[in-house]
This record gives C-alpha cells, sequence and structure tokens, in this order.
C-alpha cells in the first residue's frame, strides 16, 4: 500500500510540510519498485533510492533542526538524538545482503520508513508547529 500525505501529517510550518511530502513520495519510490513485477535485478535502484533518501533526509533534518534553534525549540535535542539514529539506520543496510534478497531487502526498508515517518512525523514534527 502506498505512502499517502495526509492532513494528519501536517506541522503547520509550510517548508517542513512540503519537505515531509518529499519523504513520502521517495519511500513511493521504493513502494514501486518492490511492486514492479518488470524489473528482476532491482540492486541499482534499490541503492539509488536509499541514496535519495539518505541525502533529502540529511537536508531536510537540518532544515528542521535550524528551524527549531531559531525558535528555541526545548525538545530539540530529542529530535537530534533521533535524527542521528534515522541517518545511522539508513546507513547500516547491507547492500551485499540487500543484493541477495531484493524484496526482502525493499520490505525492510519499507517497514522501517512506515514506522518513521508515521511514529516520527505524527509523535514529535507536529509539536514542533505546536511551539511556534
Amino acid at each position: 500500500m502506498k505512502y499517502e500525505f495526509t492532513d494528519d501529517y501536517l506541522t503547520g510550518i509550510e517548508s517542513i510540510d512540503e519537505q515531509h511530502a518529499r519523504l513520502f513520495e521517495i519511500a513511493n519510490q521504493a513502494y514501486d519498485l518492490l511492486t514492479d513485477q518488470f524489473v528482476t535485478d532491482k540492486y541499482d535502484e534499490i541503492v539509488r533510492v536509499l541514496e535519495e533518501l539518505r541525502e533529502y533526509t540529511k537536508y531536510h533534518f537540518k532544515h528542521e533542526e535550524d528551524y527549531m534553534k531559531s525558535i528555541n525549540y526545548p525538545k530539540r535535542f530529542s529530535q537530534l538524538h533521533q535524527h542521528a539514529q534515522f541517518i545511522s539506520r539508513l546507513e547500516s543496510y547491507n547492500l551485499e545482503e540487500i543484493d541477495m534478497a531484493q524484496q526482502e531487502g525493499l520490505l525492510e526498508i519499507l517497514d522501517f520508513l512506515a514506522s518513521w515517518l508515521q511514529g516520527h512525523i505524527k509523535g514529535m514534527d507536529k509539536k514542533i508547529g505546536e511551539a511556534k
């Protein structure tokens, strides 16, 4: 099932919401790859999606962290910690293992993204918007 960026993910901070929507688009690229039955070797595309996710997430986290600093957000350090854990998790994927079991690797990535997008955005990022 594709990821849908619905109103319940909105923080009320336009630039952050736009970036969250982009993260959903990248997650949906992984989903589309998972369900594409015409591509038998998905390794290069998996690597591309992971790299795009890593790079865009770093950009997004920097923007979000700068915003939190600008409003003196009291829970900024909890956010920084979770952001570091997210990046670490993305960098920990073993590409050789993913190459050997591509569908399973994609499912693992998608499960991680589903948990993160829902848990972090709804559980933590929305509070930033409430604090502004």
